[in-house]
């Protein structure tokens, strides 16, 4: 349905409120998916291409996942800093 909505638009010149109103979607709906459809195309360089926005989902992703780590290998270290800094005791005979 997007994809055919966009190509009406793209192909007649015709406003997008005209086309979104004969197939029954919201207009600002369309609005939206035309200009994706541009910065897919190279049309645009005010919003990012689908597949930058798939990459920076990723990448964001993988940052949280990071962050978690490190703080994970922060909160061992300081443990083990600890586990070292403590006295030793030997065992009776």
């Amino acid at each position: 349905m997007r994809e055919r909505a966009v190509r009406e638009v793209r192909a007649t010149g015709r406003p997008i409120a005209h086309v979104a109103k004969d197939l029954g979607i919201h207009k600002e709906a369309l609005r939206g998916w035309v200009r994706q459809a541009e910065a897919d195309h190279g049309e645009r360089d005010d919003r990012l291409t689908t597949a930058e926005h798939d990459e920076f989902k990723q990448l964001r992703k993988e940052v949280a996942e990071l962050r978690r780590a490190n703080e994970i290998l922060k909160a061992a270290s300081v443990f083990f800093a600890q586990e070292i800094d403590r006295p030793r005791t030997r065992p009776s005979r």
